[in-house]
């Protein structure tokens, strides 16, 4: 069910329901996929998810701007700055808290959107866990999805990166109008150095560090894009929309939270 088909009754008599709310971003991704990609791809997922589930799913319009400040040298993008980004969503989930939503999912499109929203979600928890009880969740598709975004066949790099062969692909399969592969060219990237995943190729070894995207690509893709294909992507999507369907299905019947901790003695 669709949040944005139903009135202010009939959406308050289904706070029952797992509120879900696509978060993307509009960004420059290469010389070869349009700037509507991250958005497109997790609004198809929402859509073929609450498909799936309509009477478990109650579905919010996506959210398409995000955090993206990393990639306007390029142009093409749009974006909020983190910390706008992280009260942009305390604000958006706090008004659905205080409608008396308690099982709300951030499905999440963009990779810049993830330590912006995590910083939101522990200001909803400090705000909301002993009034409300709310269980707030982030979920990005591609990590949702597990080894299918990590290298496994019939995908040919190891992971998903940037206008890569994994989104290169999805847009293929989602949106073949949107994708120029006569324009796909592999970026100029940094020297490999054996711990920073500047794209795609080291794993994450628990070294962090954060460039702007004109400093680790020379035309703003990442990844290999030359070897996305329809297939690829229709593979990609299928197994993305079974995981999020199956977290769904779980999450719905999660116990809403409750204070583990005695009551302190009065002074």
């Amino acid at each position: 069910m669709k949040f944005t088909d139903l009135s202010y009754p009939q959406i308050n008599s289904h706070t029952d329901k797992v509120v879900m709310l696509p978060i993307a971003a509009i960004e420059q991704h290469g010389p070869h996929l349009s700037v509507s990609t991250d958005t497109d791809i997790v609004t198809q997922l929402a859509l073929q998810a609450e498909k799936a589930l309509p009477d478990t799913v109650l579905l919010c319009p996506t959210l398409p701007y995000g955090s993206s400040h990393h990639h306007l040298a390029f142009g093409g993008t749009m974006s909020l700055a983190p910390e706008l980004y992280t009260q942009v969503i305390i604000d958006l989930v706090q008004s659905l808290v205080l409608s008396g939503h308690q099982r709300i999912v951030l499905l999440n499109g963009h990779g810049g959107n993830i330590t912006p929203v995590k910083q939101a979600l522990a200001v909803l928890s400090k705000r909301f866990d002993a009034s409300h009880q709310p269980t707030i969740a982030l979920a990005t598709y591609w990590e949702l999805a597990g080894s299918v975004f990590a290298g496994e066949s019939p995908m040919e790099s190891p992971a998903l990166s940037h206008a890569c062969e994994y989104e290169t692909s999805l847009m293929l399969h989602l949106f073949p109008e949107k994708v120029w592969m006569d324009r796909v060219e592999r970026a100029q990237r940094p020297d490999r150095n054996g711990y920073i995943g500047w794209e795609d190729d080291e794993p994450y070894r628990g070294v962090t560090v954060f460039k702007q995207t004109e400093f680790i690509s020379g035309n703003g893709s990442s990844g290999e894009p030359q070897l996305g294909t329809p297939e690829k992507g229709k593979h990609l999507f299928d197994q993305a929309v079974m995981a999020l369907v199956s977290f769904l299905e779980s999450f719905k019947n999660w116990p809403l939270s409750s204070k583990l901790t005695p009551p302190q003695p009065s002074p």
